[in-house]
């Protein structure tokens, strides 16, 4: 059996920071962007419903307006590629009847057996009001998020998550309302460029004797 290195993982996060200056001249390969598409794919999500889509911006001049409204941050121009995580704006029965449909496919098993599953998530997603419903959709993203920044780290590929975007505009840009969908969250993924000073600064976190509390 294969020898698991547990510090893999924490080692790569001490690697990792929130770039602020990108080198615009190094791309991302395909090879790369498939691994980190597949990791956003086997991402976590409440139900396994995977109420979000993302968006992978790449033309130029799109990012130039994005950029605009994005605080102006070079990151958003000049990162090999910018993801755009979008929840999906409305709320509708149809989502959990494709899940459904997409576990029968997938495991090729009766609808019988996950129907009263599909009726148990629409029961509970009714309960929420507009605003509830768009809070909780919303942290969906971030949870698949996290697993784009930790691929990016294990490839040793640079990433800044980012929330300092408006939204509204995101949307128009992209023609999302269009879509049903909403700009929740950005991430700006390629390769740091050596003029950036926060890549030599010490990592500043809680201690684990202050973050954690065993009860």
């Amino acid at each position: 059996m294969k020898k698991l290195n547990k510090m893999n993982l924490v080692e790569n996060l001490k690697w990792r920071y929130a770039t602020k200056k990108f080198d615009p001249q190094k791309k991302v390969s395909e090879q790369d962007l498939k691994y980190l598409k597949e990791a956003v794919q086997l991402s976590v999500s409440s139900y396994g419903l995977q109420l979000y889509k993302v968006l992978i911006v790449k033309d130029v001049s799109i990012r130039e307006q994005l950029r605009e409204v994005s605080w102006g941050q070079s990151q958003v121009t000049d990162a090999s590629h910018l993801f755009v995580f979008c929840n999906f704006s409305e709320q509708k029965n149809e989502y959990v009847d494709d899940y459904i449909n997409n576990i029968v496919e997938t495991q090729n098993i009766p609808i019988s057996a996950v129907e009263g599953y599909g009726e148990f998530i629409k029961e509970n997603l009714s309960k929420k009001t507009t605003s509830e419903w768009q809070s909780w959709s919303k942290k969906q993203t971030y949870l698949s998020l996290a697993n784009l920044l930790n691929a990016c780290a294990e490839l040793k590929i640079d990433a800044c998550p980012m929330e300092g975007f408006d939204s509204a505009a995101y949307n128009e840009i992209l023609g999302l309302d269009k879509k049903g969908l909403n700009a929740s969250v950005i991430a700006t993924v390629g390769y740091r460029s050596e003029q950036d000073e926060t890549q030599y600064r010490k990592k500043v976190r809680k201690a684990l004797e202050e973050l954690f509390e065993t009860v």
